[in-house]
């Protein structure tokens, strides 16, 4: 039976709708199948969509990774490599070939999740004080708004998507006992508690928010997040706001390389694990899918790796020499 890569691929995706992809999810999962496909074209010498699965040989795989390779980073080539075992395992599952070439196709090594907050002690607080002080110098400054978004990722957690998806009916509960209903990756969704002075953050903002747009109707169904003309806040605008933040703030220098938003996450999760919270707290209210993601932090922050280090007994001489050149 003949049957073409593209159709093959439509197929694998219409396969997966079940399973609740996000957009962005799916997205980058066709870039993956696009960007390899075309360099099998080149390798094959025909037009991608002539391609049949016949084709796609180990032979041919390994030389069209080796292209793709040159082009992109290892963490894309990672992702594609893992899009590509996905696709041709359901072709195997169709009974469309014989076996899954994937196995013949190096692939990078996965990078070591290290966590990634903010760096210096007094950073978080930093950056709350001159965002509440208005000391993002944006065109129409919004100081109530951009709190908000701080304080959601250093004292919730939340991720880029989640904030987004925020409705003003996912602040739920009773004043003093008020949590935020969010739904994470795979649709999963949990309940992250917040304390009087977050509410009061999201008060503010709505107010402030009322104020701005006075003939809008805010309802529970409504985005929580908005930009400075009243509609939804879009993911880049989002970013570009949290960079701000750090820029103006005098702070850009305490972010890692590629973390920007997802630094305040990691500084949530960080700040919980070295205060103590077990990494099955951690997995809760961070939406983690494995106790796994949660343990990094509680191991980057251990206490009881920390206490095994000064047990060495070469720390007694080093403070006498220390104390000694004082």
């Amino acid at each position: 039976m003949l049957v073409r890569l593209v159709d093959a691929e439509e197929a694998f995706f219409e396969a997966r709708r079940p399973r609740k992809d996000s957009p962005h999810t799916t997205a980058a999962y066709r870039r993956d199948v696009a960007g390899v496909r075309a360099r099998l074209a080149e390798v094959v010498g025909r037009a991608g969509e002539e391609l049949s699965l016949s084709e796609v040989t180990a032979e041919a795989l390994r030389r069209a990774f080796g292209l793709f390779a040159d082009t992109h980073a290892k963490s894309s080539v990672l992702r594609a490599w893992s899009t590509w075992n996905q696709l041709l395992t359901f072709c195997v599952a169709e009974g469309w070939i014989p076996g899954n070439p994937m196995g013949a196709v190096a692939r990078p090594r996965p990078p070591a999740h290290a966590p990634k907050p903010l760096r210096g002690e007094d950073t978080p607080e930093r950056l709350l004080e001159s965002v509440a002080s208005g000391g993002r110098r944006a065109r129409d400054p919004w100081p109530e708004r951009d709190l908000l978004v701080l304080a959601l990722g250093l004292l919730c957690g939340l991720r880029s998507s989640e904030m987004l998806a925020l409705t003003v009916g996912c602040v739920v509960g009773r004043p003093g006992e008020k949590r935020l209903h969010v739904r994470g990756k795979g649709s999963r969704e949990r309940s992250v508690p917040i304390e009087p002075a977050m509410e009061r953050v999201i008060e503010a903002y709505l107010g402030s928010r009322r104020r701005r747009f006075p003939g809008d109707r805010v309802g529970r169904d409504s985005p929580l997040l908005v930009d400075r003309s009243g509609a939804a806040m879009g993911r880049g605008a989002l970013q570009y706001l949290v960079q701000s933040c750090y820029r103006w703030a005098g702070l850009h220098d305490r972010v890692p390389s590629g973390a920007n938003l997802h630094a305040l996450r990691h500084t949530f999760a960080t700040r919980l694990a070295e205060d103590g919270a077990h990494a099955a707290e951690i997995m809760r209210l961070l939406g983690h899918a494995s106790l796994a993601s949660s343990q990094h932090y509680i191991e980057s922050t251990s206490r009881e790796r920390r206490l095994a280090a000064a047990s060495n007994r070469t720390y007694r001489k080093l403070g006498e020499v220390a104390l000694g050149e004082g």
